[in-house]
C-alpha cells in the first residue's frame, strides 16, 4: 500500500483532485419522553444553528414513549450535515423499577434519566460521544466539547454548580454519595469515553449496584455516576454546562445552558439565560405548543414544584443517616467505583 492509499497524504490527495475530504461523525444523545420532545426541539435547533460544519452530526433521540406526531415532527427537523435517529429504548432496564428511592428530584419517576448508563452497549461502534438532556440550548459550537481529551477518564462534566449553595444538598453530596461538592458532576451534560466505559462494564457495574443496595438517590443516574466514576472525571470548563443561579453573576458567552431542576423558561419568568431559550423556541415547530403550555403552568403546579424542593432539602439534610449510603459501602471495601 502506498503512501497516498494508507492516508499519509489524504488531505492533500483529496485538495489536490478536488475530493471532498470525509467528515468525521459526532454522535450526539438524547433521551426524552412525550413530555420533552418540544424542548428536545428547541436543543435541536440550537445545535444545529451552531455547530460547526467541520464535523458531520449523528444525532440519537432514544425515547420510551413518543407518539407517531412528536416522532414526525423530530425526525423531519435533520438536515444536511445531521442526520437524527429515533430509537426505541427496549432492554437492559428491567430491573429498574418506581421505587422512593429510584425517584428524580423525589419527585417522579422516569427510566429515561437511566438510558445513558447503557449507551456505550447500545452502540459499540463508536469510542466517544456527547450526551445531553432536553432541558438545554446550545449558543456554542458543540463540536468544542467533543474535541476535549479525555484520556483514561470515563465521562467528561462540569461540577453541579446548582448545589454548591444549598447546605442540605452539599450535606448529601458528600455524607451519601462521598464525593466533595466542588467534584459532584451534573450529569445532564456529559462527554463519554464509550470505549472506556465498555471496558469497566459500567452499566452492569450499575445495575449490580442497584440490585445489591438500593441506594437511596436525589438525582439517581447522578448520583450512581458520580459514585461509580469519582477518581476517573475529566471536570470541563462551566461554560458547557451553564445553570441558571442567581445567586452567582452570569456567565458571559456560555456554550451550553442547562435550565436545570426547576428553573424553566417555558414554566416561569424571570429565568436566568431565558433569552436564548426563546430566540431557538420560536424557530420550531413547538413554538405555539410552548407558550400554551407556559400560559397554562397553574398555580398548583407551581405549589408542587415548592414542595418538591423542599423534600429535596429535607431529604439532603439526612445526608449519612441512612445505613447503607454509597459512601458508607464504600469505606466498609465494597466496590463502589469502577
Amino acid at each position: 500500500m502506498n503512501k497516498i492509499e494508507n492516508g499519509t497524504y489524504g488531505k492533500q490527495a483529496a485538495d489536490f483532485c478536488n475530493i471532498p475530504e470525509k467528515k468525521q461523525e459526532i454522535p450526539v444523545f438524547f433521551t426524552i419522553d412525550d413530555s420533552y420532545a418540544p424542548y428536545l426541539a428547541v436543543a435541536l435547533t440550537s445545535l444545529m444553528e451552531n455547530a460547526s460544519s467541520d464535523y458531520i452530526y449523528k444525532i440519537y433521540v432514544i425515547y420510551q414513549e413518543l407518539n407517531e406526531e412528536n416522532r414526525g415532527r423530530i425526525s423531519r427537523m435533520g438536515r444536511d450535515g445531521f442526520d437524527i435517529e429515533l430509537v426505541p429504548m427496549q432492554k437492559g432496564l428491567d430491573d429498574i423499577r418506581d421505587r422512593t428511592e429510584n425517584r428524580l428530584r423525589c419527585d417522579y419517576f422516569t427510566l429515561t434519566i437511566y438510558f445513558r448508563l447503557f449507551l456505550a452497549d447500545m452502540f459499540p461502534q463508536y469510542d466517544k460521544g456527547i450526551y445531553i438532556d432536553s432541558d438545554i440550548v446550545v449558543p456554542g459550537d458543540i463540536s468544542k466539547m467533543f474535541e476535549i481529551e479525555l484520556g483514561d477518564n470515563i465521562v467528561g462534566a462540569c461540577p453541579d454548580f446548582s448545589i454548591q449553595e444549598i447546605p442540605p444538598l452539599v450535606n448529601w453530596v458528600e455524607n451519601a454519595v462521598g464525593v466533595p461538592k466542588a467534584e459532584y458532576i451534573n450529569s445532564g451534560v456529559l462527554l463519554m469515553n464509550l470505549k472506556k466505559m465498555r471496558e469497566v462494564r459500567l452499566s452492569k457495574h450499575f445495575l449490580g449496584l442497584l440490585n445489591r443496595f438500593h441506594f437511596d438517590c436525589l438525582a439517581p443516574d447522578q448520583d450512581y455516576l458520580n459514585a461509580m466514576c469519582h477518581g476517573k472525571i475529566c471536570y470541563l470548563p462551566e461554560c458547557w454546562d451553564v445553570m441558571p443561579n442567581k445567586a452567582k453573576p452570569p456567565v458571559e458567552q456560555p456554550q451550553l445552558i442547562h435550565y436545570n431542576l426547576y428553573d424553566k423558561p417555558w414554566c416561569y419568568d424571570d429565568v436566568m439565560y431565558e433569552a436564548y431559550f426563546w430566540k431557538y423556541a420560536w424557530m420550531t415547530e413547538y413554538y405555539d405548543d410552548i407558550v400554551r403550555a407556559k400560559e397554562n403552568y397553574s398555580e398548583e403546579q407551581k405549589q408542587s414544584d415548592n414542595e418538591c424542593r423542599n423534600r429535596m432539602a429535607e431529604k439532603g439534610a439526612v445526608g449519612d443517616r441512612p445505613d447503607v449510603t454509597f459512601r458508607k459501602m464504600y469505606e466498609r471495601g465494597e466496590k463502589i467505583r469502577v
